[in-house]
């Protein structure tokens, strides 16, 4: 953890995994059952990841950024067997509905709750004589709605057992013993959990930051010689702000593996970031869900900018709404053929509406291929406005917004319009110290776009409600 300096060595860590997969099954926990935890980026959660891997448990790990009623949702939702908490987020949390019958704190007792630590001071580090592969049982971060539970692989595979996609991904990043992996994000979103746990298959060392800071990861880079990392456009963005000397004070010479997700990057931040770091920068898009990946390198970029690369898991199909393979260059919803499958827990109609009348399986992006088969992504189906009978993607205006140099962070939504059906909408946050007004930003606008694809008005916020992983709660812009 590069904050507070602690190491957990291998071996310490295999360790404590198995003493809590003992722990795990004194508690009643038997292979196939869940465990849910809500604790952020704190160093006994890995140990307490491969703990569950060991048993054969769905994991499920809840974002610190969900309030009471939210974590209550899926604790109900989830049907773990188990909680594990820290005492800071229930007292952030006062009146929290816990229906798991076993709980635990990470640190200490108090009523209701056991004291994990003091288990597994009791428990054995024998291996369990059941141990199989665990899986993931990940929430959406429930940016448009209620988060949703995703079930992918099933537990009880023998130890050991990877998926295709894991074979794919550390082929492509190079990932081996001895790299140095710099977790910038929160281990309760998909990717930096995953991607912790593959270079702990490999045998490589973990960094993991409690909470990104831009000018603390070039310092992180610097100390451990950090070779792999893992990004959000928004932390690029956060990077790029940074004034001239921090940037380019630390000696990022180990970095050989700059990988991005989550959103697409605007084409100008990418520009920045490979003008500063050079062909290291690596994006994939993928999900959650795992239904498919596609990726792309630096080069590739360069040669189709804005494109989030070509298939690498299952084949990229375009859709109409009849649900009709579209030609190259034309937009509609992106799917995946032939990736694996998955399932939204206790919701049958949302698992439905995920899939095309050919059973390919989608995140609800839409986008276009062009003639080499590159994915541009435009936006996510559930995010378009439509004004005037035009439809309008917030993406691209968000992205023109962000290369303003006073912007630092910007959303774009529709509200309801009595002419048009509806209006675009801004909401922005200032870089610090910066100055400039709606009118100003509205002009940037146009003359970047089309006016009808311009926010008719601009909120200003002291900080967007953006979840860590990157994403942006435009339901509680809405709201406000």
């Amino acid at each position: 953890m590069s904050a507070t300096g602690a190491v957990i060595t291998y071996g310490q860590l295999m360790h404590t995994a198995r003493q809590g997969a003992n722990a795990l099954r004194s508690a009643g926990l038997r292979r196939g059952d869940g465990i849910a935890v809500l604790a952020g980026n704190r160093i006994e959660t890995l140990p307490l990841f491969w703990a569950a891997q060991l048993a054969g448990l769905y994991y499920t790990a809840i974002s610190v950024q969900f309030l009471r009623d939210e974590v209550a949702y899926i604790l109900a939702d989830c049907d773990a067997k188990a909680f594990v908490t820290t005492r800071d987020e229930l007292d952030r949390r006062p009146g929290l509905a816990v229906p798991q019958a076993t709980r635990f704190l990470l640190e200490g007792e108090q009523p209701g709750y056991v004291g994990w630590a003091e288990r597994l001071a009791r428990a054995s580090d024998v291996l369990i004589s059941d141990a199989s592969e665990g899986a993931e049982m990940l929430y959406s971060s429930g940016t448009t709605g209620r988060p949703k539970g995703v079930r992918g692989a099933k537990p009880g595979a023998p130890l050991g057992t990877v998926s295709e996609l894991f074979h794919r991904r550390v082929a492509l990043h190079g990932f081996d013993a001895d790299m140095v992996y710099l977790s910038t994000g929160p281990l309760y979103h998909s990717a930096p959990l995953r991607y912790n746990a593959m270079t702990h298959r490999v045998g490589g060392t973990c960094v993991v930051m409690e909470k990104f800071d831009a000018a603390a990861s070039l310092r992180l880079i610097e100390a451990y010689r950090v070779t792999h990392s893992q990004w959000v456009p928004t932390m690029f963005v956060r990077l790029l702000r940074l004034p001239e000397a921090v940037r380019t004070r630390h000696d990022l010479g180990s970095h050989r593996y700059a990988i991005h997700a989550a959103a697409p990057c605007p084409i100008p931040v990418k520009e920045a970031m490979l003008d500063w770091w050079g062909d290291i920068v690596y994006e994939y898009y993928s999900g959650t869900e795992g239904n498919g990946q596609t990726a792309i390198s630096a080069a590739e970029w360069r040669a189709h900018k804005g494109s989030v690369g070509r298939a690498i898991l299952g084949e990229v199909r375009i859709l109409d709404d009849a649900d009709r393979e579209l030609p190259h260059g034309a937009t509609g919803r992106v799917f995946f053929a032939g990736g694996p499958s998955f399932e939204y827990y206790k919701d049958p109609e949302k698992t439905r509406s995920t899939r095309s009348r050919q059973g390919y399986s989608t995140l609800g992006d839409i986008g276009h291929l062009d003639a080499d088969g590159y994915l541009y992504l435009t936006d996510r189906a559930a995010n378009m406005i439509i004004t005037g009978g035009v439809n309008v993607y917030p993406q691209e205006v968000e992205n023109v917004l962000l290369t303003h140099p006073a912007v630092a962070d910007a959303a774009v939504f529709g509200e309801s319009d009595a002419e048009f059906g509806e209006r675009v909408r801004g909401a922005v946050e200032l870089v610090a110290g910066a100055s400039v007004t709606a009118d100003e930003l509205i002009a940037f606008c146009r003359e970047r776009l089309s006016h009808l694809k311009c926010p008719r008005a601009i909120d200003f916020h002291a900080k967007l409600p953006r979840h860590d992983t990157g994403k942006l709660y435009k339901r509680h812009l809405k709201q406000t």
